[in-house]
Parts: C-alpha cells; structure tokens; sequence
C-alpha cells in the first residue's frame, strides 16, 4: 500500500491517491469527515479553523461505498482558497496584484529559509504554502479508511494528548482503546486525566495572550495488532523503523518513543524487558508491555504504544528576529495566521500515520487484493501463531 497528497494550505485543494486498500470494503464517509473535524477542533486553535469545514470527496476507486480494488482518488477542497484565489492561481502569469503576499522574513523554526535556498524561491510563501500542516488534513482523510480497515480486521486504534506544555495529563494511560475513546470524548484537549482541563485551559489562554505558542506530546495505542509484522532481517525491513519514520514525518514532531522509550535508557534490564509467558487456549504472551508491542522489529501481539514529542508552532504573533532575504536586514519574521497549540490535532493526525504504517505492513504481509481473502488468512495466521 502507498499514498500520495498534493496541494498547497490555500490552494484550490488537497488532493490524495491511496494505493493497496482491498476491494469489497465498506468506506464510511462520514466518519472520514468526524475525523477531519476532530483534527480541526481543539481548544487553542486558531481563526482558520472557522473558514474550513473540511469535507472529503472520494472521486475514485469506490463505487456504491465499496472499494474496488483501484487507487483511490480523494480530494479535500480548501474554502480559504477564495481568499487567495489570485494568489495562488496555479496559471496566471506573476503581476504586482497577486504577489502582495510574498514572504521574504523566514520564521525561525519554520521550513521557510532552507527551503528557499534548496529550491531558489525567493518567494518564501511557495516553501511555507506546502510544509504547512494544512497538508496533514489529506493524511487523516488517508488515515481514517485505513482505520476503518483496521477495524474490519478487528484491530483498535486511537491517539490522544498526554501532555501540553509542561503539564502532563497521562494518569490512568493503563486503560484500553475504547476507554480511552470515552475519557477523551469528553472534553476539547482529548486528555485522559479530566483533573487537568483547567490548568491546561488557563495554560493555553495566557500563552496566547503572551503571543507565544505551546507543544505537547501524544500517545497512540493499537490493540490486536498481530504478531510478527514487520522483520528482523535488515534494517530497512523493522516495523518500529518504519513506524518512527512515518511519525517524525509529521509537521513539529521532534521525538518518537516506542514503549517506555527514554526511560528504559535508566532502568535495569530486569526492570524493562516483558517477561514470556504460556496459555494452552491463548498461546504465547507477556507479562508487561514496556517494549511498547515490539521486538526485534516486529510486533510481538501487545499494544503497539508510540509517543511523539510536538515542538511549539513555529509561527509566534510577538515575532522573533529574521533577516530579510533580500535586503539583508534584521527584521521581526513574517506573521502568517496560526494556532496557539495544535497539539489536539497532532494526536488525530500521529493516530492517522500509525494506522496507516499498520495497513502498509499487513498488505505488505498478506494478500491484500481483496477484503474476505485478507480476513480469511490474517485468521489463519492467528491460529498458526496461536499453535506454536
């Protein structure tokens, strides 16, 4: 399975291309849609989020909500575009009108000035109009089919905000997916600890106050994920490899842990590896989890756990010092309308690229042509695992 997005953050459209989903599946728009709204929610979002409704539209690969087997097409229209409409004409000769917007004040922090530089723009908005996280609205649309195949195969998914700023909010992250889902259902930080909401509150509205902004880290969980995806073979065949490296793709992540992460770096060995144990009707398991459901690079059957650390947004009201690209002068960077925190949306969007990773190796693994077929030998596969 592969996936493509196109599109610029106030361009006409996001457009994607998902490859390998097999045929005869179910797709649910609408909770494609849920989850594209969840990503633009969250307290300490910004004034864009009031302009885009965001709505996908499937215009391949699916006839009467079933897939075919084909790429499918998916396209996620941006309603600011009409804003920027001559700004961002993909056609239309430059003329002074439609390049008022330039940027030409790099944000520290931000793609702008090294992507200037690597791809000679002296324009900065075509660097900071596609590494805007506006693009990661496609990978969830993406995300969102590959999550409702999960579920198809029976494996649960869900991402939720362990902490923001300095205020961490992880009490009770012992719970399972659909508990989980309940605790962060309700309220707007999607936060297991609901103790936490005020002082979280009270941190996001002083912060934007200061002009400032604020990261976080999330925490994905997937449940009866099944043993042995991925290899130990080689280096580039490791599923936690792979599943790092699709994480840290997203916009400001920073860091990935898999399981305890960092701080099985100071613990005994005795104190971090998962012990085995046996069940005639179960077969093999462990006693713990802090390897975060991986061994070797493969999975071992426990939850699959990955934390991601989310750098503050780079794009500050108060602006920091920058320097003109062109004159060469000190100068406060380019303002560009931005959030106080997108850490709510990070963990929808981190949850996104896990279930996608997920499909990416079961597809990789088993015969993904078709939806029966697929369930049929994943069953098998548990049973041989399970006989062992």
């Amino acid at each position: 399975m592969n996936y493509l997005t196109a599109g610029e953050s106030h361009g006409p459209q996001l457009t994607g291309i998902l490859e390998g989903i097999p045929a005869g599946m179910h797709i649910d728009v609408d909770e494609v849609n849920e989850m594209l709204a969840a990503r633009q929610g969250g307290y300490g979002r910004g004034n864009r989020q009031k302009i885009e409704h965001d709505v996908v539209e499937i215009v391949g690969g699916v006839r009467h909500s079933k897939t075919l087997g084909s790429p499918i097409a998916l396209v996620v229209k941006n309603r600011d575009h009409a804003h920027w409409s001559e700004i961002m004409d993909p056609i239309s000769p430059e003329t002074p009108e439609n390049t008022l917007r330039q940027v030409n004040r790099p944000r520290p922090g931000h793609a702008d000035l090294v992507g200037g530089m690597k791809y000679g723009h002296h324009d900065l908005r075509n660097v900071l109009e596609r590494s805007s996280a506006r693009e990661t609205a496609m990978r969830v649309a993406i995300g969102a089919i590959c999550k409702q195949l999960l579920n198809q195969l029976d494996i649960q998914i869900v991402g939720h905000v362990e902490q923001v700023g300095p205020i961490a909010a992880n009490e009770n992250s012992s719970l399972n997916v659909s508990e989980i889902e309940q605790a962060i259902s309700e309220n707007d930080l999607r936060i297991i600890d609901q103790s936490q909401i005020q002082p979280i509150h009270e941190l996001i509205d002083q912060t934007k106050r200061d002009g400032n902004t604020l990261g976080g880290v999330v925490r994905v969980v997937a449940t009866n994920v099944p043993a042995g995806l991925g290899s130990y073979i080689g280096w580039d065949t490791k599923l936690d490899a792979k599943m790092a490296a699709a994480v840290m793709g997203v916009n400001a992540i920073k860091g990935v842990e898999i399981g305890d992460g960092f701080d099985a770096a100071a613990s005994l060995g005795s104190n971090v590896m998962d012990e085995i144990a046996w069940q005639k009707s179960e077969g093999f398991d462990r006693l713990s989890d802090h390897l975060g459901g991986f061994e070797g690079g493969m999975t071992n059957g426990m939850p699959v756990v990955i934390k991601a650390a989310m750098k503050p947004i780079p794009t500050l009201y108060k602006a920091l010092q920058s320097v003109d690209i062109e004159t060469k002068e000190t100068m406060k960077a380019n303002v560009e309308r931005s959030d106080t925190t997108a850490i709510v949306p990070a963990s929808i969007v981190v949850e996104s690229v896990v279930a996608i990773e997920l499909v990416k190796a079961i597809t990789d693994t088993f015969d993904g042509s078709n939806l029966l077929r697929l369930r049929s030998q994943i069953q098998e596969y548990r049973n041989e695992f399970k006989n062992f």
